[in-house]
């Protein structure tokens, strides 16, 4: 059974809503922000991202980080452009990119249900991200990004968002990206018993994107809970903001590789590693980067050239989900026998190149003498086998688009 309940958003007045929805904290540098914040005095990056209103080279993790964006939080609402909407409710929330949409409803997680991995995971996450976060939502006393989530298959949900949505929306806006966002807000008492009921027949929810901003808000509730020993389990920091969508809007995009050099290694001789390795190298038309059409086979650009590389078949059978993933792959049976990356998550000779920027990328950035391989993206059934077994993914195996904005729904705890 799983808990999702309506909340008392806290979200821009609707003439703000354009100029505060902010893409994620975590997508870009300080510096970018620093840019991407000129002439708008309103984006949420000046509370997810604070630093940009203090001195350039300021200690991102310095208290008086987080200080700033507690008080620019509270400064946004003193001046009326962040207000509370009345009444605990659900909402929906659309985005439209290239003309493919994902709808997902809007509530608050439990954080039992992480606990006790009815909310499941298919990522590590590093300490030093979740203090962060956890500092962040603590000197805020607020979640400021929503959690990713999704679940497999619910009629009842798909309804319900179908004919929620069929209403006049809340916002609706053209971002500076072109990704369009819409928002419902439900308007009866029986319609949250209905969408609280659907997800309670549900026996999982998986985190798609926001592993840190999970457990953070996670660590931020025990955190309260060892305060209030009295706590009744009802109070707000038992809770996280989320979007929950259903797992067939979703789109995963590849998550390429580029490695600066062939480990010692001549072209030749690395393609014979490859083909003993991995399995068939098949030249293919270099005159466009190559993109892989299936599971278990890879573009490479080696040496100024494409190549499709086709795994051997027994690579692919293993009894574990993690290990049959193609990014698994070709870590185990390459990258680290052949290149010499033990640990990607480390080794800066490697670097991982989310799909939004397309191919022609990996190929204008494969430094000579390096190495460039083209994936086929992970699918959501894989990213929930994965979970379902209890393992993780290799770092960097998804790439969610469209991000989730922040800044849209703020949950006070």
């Amino acid at each position: 059974m799983i808990t999702v309940k309506p909340f008392e958003a806290v979200m821009p007045q609707k003439q703000f809503v354009k100029d505060c929805a902010a893409l994620p904290y975590d997508v870009m540098s300080s510096a970018e922000a620093r840019e991407m914040v000129k002439g708008n005095p309103y984006s949420f990056l000046h509370i997810d991202k604070a630093e940009i209103d203090l001195p350039v080279g300021i200690n991102l993790y310095d208290d008086a980080v987080y200080a700033k964006a507690a008080s620019n939080l509270q400064e946004y609402q003193d001046k009326g452009v962040y207000v509370p909407y009345a009444g605990r409710k659900y909402y929906f929330y659309r985005q439209i990119m290239d003309g493919r949409g994902q709808t997902g409803i809007v509530g608050c997680a439990s954080i039992d249900d992480y606990l006790s991995d009815r909310i499941k995971k298919h990522e590590k996450t590093r300490a030093d991200k979740e203090v962060d976060r956890i500092r962040h939502v603590s000197t805020c006393s607020a979640q400021t990004g929503p959690i990713f989530l999704a679940y497999k298959e619910s009629a009842k949900l798909d309804d319900i968002i179908k004919a929620q949505t069929a209403k006049a929306p809340l916002f609706d806006f053209v971002a500076e990206d072109g990704i369009q966002h819409t928002v419902w807000a439900t308007d009866n008492a029986e319609v949250d018993e209905a969408i609280k009921a659907a997800f309670e027949a549900l026996d999982a929810l998986y985190i798609a994107d926001g592993h840190h901003r999970a457990a953070s808000a996670v660590k931020v509730g025990v955190n309260r809970r060892a305060e209030k020993p009295d706590y009744t389990g009802d109070e707000e920091f038992n809770f996280f903001l989320s979007v929950i969508f259903p797992a067939h809007d979703l789109k995963i995009f590849d998550y390429n590789r580029l490695i600066k050099d062939l480990n010692g290694n001549s072209t030749e001789e690395f393609l014979a590693l490859v083909e003993k390795n991995l399995g068939s190298v098949t030249p293919v038309d270099s005159t466009v980067p190559y993109r892989p059409q299936t599971t278990h086979t890879v573009g490479m650009y080696v040496g100024g050239k494409w190549y499709s590389v086709r795994f051997k078949e027994e690579l692919c059978n293993s009894s574990s989900p993690a290990e049959r993933l193609d990014c698994a792959i070709l870590q185990k049976h390459l990258f680290e026998p052949v290149l010499g990356i033990a640990d990607p998550r480390t080794d800066k000779r490697i670097d991982f190149v989310g799909g939004i920027r397309g191919l022609q990328y990996l190929q204008d950035n494969c430094e000579k003498g390096g190495v460039a391989f083209s994936m086929y993206p992970t699918s959501m059934a894989e990213l929930t086998a994965v979970a379902d077994a209890g393992e993780l993914m290799p770092p960097k195996s998804t790439w969610f688009e469209p991000k989730l904005r922040s800044g849209i729904f703020i949950h006070k705890i």
